[in-house]
């Protein structure tokens, strides 16, 4: 059985950083890709950055400030992918989420909150 289970978020001053984990109990090369999402609150929820199979990092195009703050990385022997994210903003504030998906199908964590906040 597929599960990802996110860890890592919390509380964090404006300029503070965070890593975020998703730990997954198969083998993160099994799937395609695995990403991170986001959920603000009363908005949807939207892409961040995914890692795929072959390592390649694609991030989302409406959030073009992000490759110089949030960056993915993985640990195939934890089976782990991670989202260091640095000089957070309020505006980041939201439910991160990590997904992961072969061909067919795809699996979601519960999430971990971000709050960026003085």
């Amino acid at each position: 059985q597929v599960r990802l289970v996110e860890s890592g978020g919390g509380l964090v001053q404006p300029g503070g950083s965070l890593k975020l984990s998703c730990e997954v109990s198969v083998n993160i090369f099994n799937f395609n890709v695995v990403a991170w999402y986001r959920q603000a609150p009363g908005m949807e929820r939207d892409f961040v950055v995914s890692i795929n199979i072959g390592g390649r990092i694609d991030y989302s195009d409406s959030m073009k400030d992000m490759k110089d703050r949030f960056t993915i990385s993985r640990n195939g022997a934890k089976n782990t992918v991670y989202l260091q994210m640095s000089n957070l903003k309020p505006e980041d504030t939201a439910v991160y989420y990590c997904r992961a998906n072969d061909l067919s199908n795809y699996w979601w964590g519960q999430g971990t909150q971000v709050t960026v906040s003085s």
